[in-house]
């Protein structure tokens, strides 16, 4: 890590500490060399860009094993991280972004970073290499968003070479461009390489040559999947100073210092990641866990003594996300259901942090889906949920009578086991049942939001795009792509050409009163259209076992694994 980056690290943690009030004290004894991460997150996939790997929260985990250009910061905010290299943007006619790794850099099986992962991870999100599907075209990589990347025309690259130069396509440009090619989603491109047989990526994606992108899609979509037992390390090399050492049920996932970073070594040199999957109450009484991350009340009767603990409203938003088909083909009848749900007292029961504020996020049930409670912009957009503030069985049931659909049936889904989630189910379906819908907890261990594109449940009850665990971002990316026609994210498959109009618009414009326009006519349209039901800032539970140094609570997609690299245990 250069100097620079340090002196910006320690500001931002000595900052959101003092604002999360979370740090935990020093202490001069001997320190432990190994310290557990408990995180609500099914880790199914090393590969945070993919759909699969989105869901079960791969950026809360690997970010410090698979960095990039930018991570999430704890407010959510994306912070240049200046030991992978440089990404600034430079002057021209179309928005160009000059990005430079660091020529220190290569992954842990001794192969260099090079621009040649920037070729693939934009090949890969891009959406422009399709083939024939059932229903039309469909792309070939099972990207979970394609935000951004679309709207790159080139990425100029000499196979091997730590530069390359990201050119926009003609009349495109994104604001958000520090969220490409960030922590989590960089991936190694000579490993997909070698396992698709595909000499040179770069030369393959330039030329179009699709029988070799079609292989390396094959990777990218089933490679890195995860399973406790069934690793081969050979595909899994690191650029961030953690690899994976191992992944067993009994022993979570182990992370170890990387012996080829580049940069400043890790405080501690192991770190045990123990997901959803696991009892994380036993590990917790056991005393193997050091730093928890989940959500608030997930875990019932959780006996946090020796920790410091806060609840905080994370940048993730509790939703229902609902299906387009089945018992919700119409928007009629998702509009009725929408009536039924007890939005404040969901809020007022299960979504009020301790010490919850008066404005801003958490203050009240989350009205937007798009814009954030502490924007600027979201009284302004807010207004119209207001109609789904309490629950109006009686208007809820004449339209479903006016559907014909007078006893309808919801399955609701989430990871579990979540004592929280299931409390809101059970709170909805008490609700609701006046109304004539009948709700079913659906929740199950291997729960994972794809269920609700395959029909077998109506409605995933999850963070933002579903995520079970660690959601959200300032940026608000996966939030706008979780509704986007034929986004990996969009779960409930909806679909509607002028909410995609808004927000390529909203991507490219920063003009205040232009903006304000064009979030309001989308969140109107989405209360009309009702593609999700947004319920709170989903609360975390962020803990410290005593003597850690260095934890800071990370309320968003990147959890608060986001700095373990410089955390320390002493007892």
């Amino acid at each position: 890590m250069r100097q620079p980056r340090m002196r910006r690290l320690v500001a931002t943690m000595a900052a959101a500490a003092a604002a999360a009030g979370l740090a935990a004290g020093c202490s001069s004894k001997d320190q432990v060399p190994s310290i557990g991460y408990a995180v609500d997150v099914a880790i199914t996939s090393y590969n945070a860009g993919s759909a699969r790997g989105a869901a079960g929260g791969a950026a809360a985990v690997f970010g410090r094993v698979l960095p990039g250009f930018f991570y999430t910061g704890p407010d959510g905010q994306q912070v240049a991280d200046t030991d992978v290299g440089t990404a600034k943007e430079v002057p021209g006619e179309a928005q160009t972004i000059q990005y430079r790794l660091n020529p220190d850099g290569v992954y842990s099986d001794g192969v260099p970073t090079s621009c040649d992962d920037l070729v693939f991870t934009w090949a890969a999100r891009s959406g422009r290499f399709t083939e024939p599907g059932p229903d039309g075209m469909a792309p070939m990589f099972d990207t979970a968003s394609t935000a951004g990347y679309e709207d790159i025309e080139r990425v100029e690259c000499q196979s091997g070479s730590k530069d390359a130069t990201v050119v926009f396509r003609p009349g495109h440009r994104y604001l958000n461009w520090r969220t490409l090619f960030a922590a989590g989603e960089l991936m190694p491109a000579h490993i997909a390489a070698q396992a698709a047989d595909v000499p040179d990526v770069v030369s393959a994606v330039q030329s179009g040559a699709l029988a070799a992108v079609k292989r390396l899609a094959g990777f990218w979509n089933t490679g890195w999947t995860l399973a406790p037992g069934e690793l081969d390390l050979s595909l899994l090399p690191s650029s961030g100073p953690y690899r994976i050492d191992s992944y067993t049920a009994e022993d979570g996932l182990v992370l170890v210092a990387n012996e080829r970073w580049w940069g400043n070594k890790p405080e501690t040199g192991r770190i045990v990641v123990w997901p959803k999957t696991t009892d994380l109450a036993a590990k917790i009484r056991e005393g193997a866990v050091g730093v928890i991350d989940i959500g608030a009340g997930s875990i019932a009767d959780l006996n946090l003594d020796g920790y410091g603990v806060r609840q905080v409203p994370s940048r993730g938003v509790e939703q229902l996300v609902l299906g387009t088909g089945g018992v919700f083909g119409s928007v009629q009848t998702r509009r009725a259901f929408a009536l039924c749900v007890p939005r404040q007292e969901l809020f007022d029961q299960l979504g009020k942090v301790d010490e919850a504020p008066e404005h801003g996020l958490g203050s009240g049930p989350a009205n937007a889906r798009i814009v954030q409670q502490d924007s600027l912009f979201y009284p302004a957009v807010a207004g119209t949920a207001d109609r789904y503030r309490t629950p109006n069985a009686i208007n809820a049931s004449a339209a479903l009578d006016a559907e014909g659909v007078p006893d309808a049936t919801v399955r609701i889904g989430y990871l579990g086991p979540d004592t929280r989630r299931a409390e809101t189910v059970a709170m909805i379906a008490d609700s609701c049942k006046s109304a004539g819908i009948t709700v079913v907890d659906a929740g199950s261990p291997d729960f994972t939001p794809a269920r609700l594109t395959e029909g077998k449940v109506d409605a995933v009850l999850g963070s933002t795009a579903g995520a079970p665990g660690p959601a959200g971002s300032l940026s608000g990316v996966a939030a706008t792509s979780a509704l986007r026609t034929g986004s990996g994210l969009n779960f409930g498959r909806f679909g509607n050409g002028r909410y995609d109009a808004i927000t390529d618009q909203l991507a490219a414009d920063d003009n205040s009163v232009a903006v304000l326009n064009l979030l309001t006519e989308a969140e109107n349209l989405l209360w009309s259209q009702m593609p999700s039901i947004p319920l709170f800032a989903t609360p975390r539970t962020i803990a410290f076992g005593a003597g850690l140094q260095n934890g800071i609570a990370g309320p968003t997609k990147a959890g608060t694994g986001w700095n373990m690299d410089r955390w320390v245990l002493t007892r």
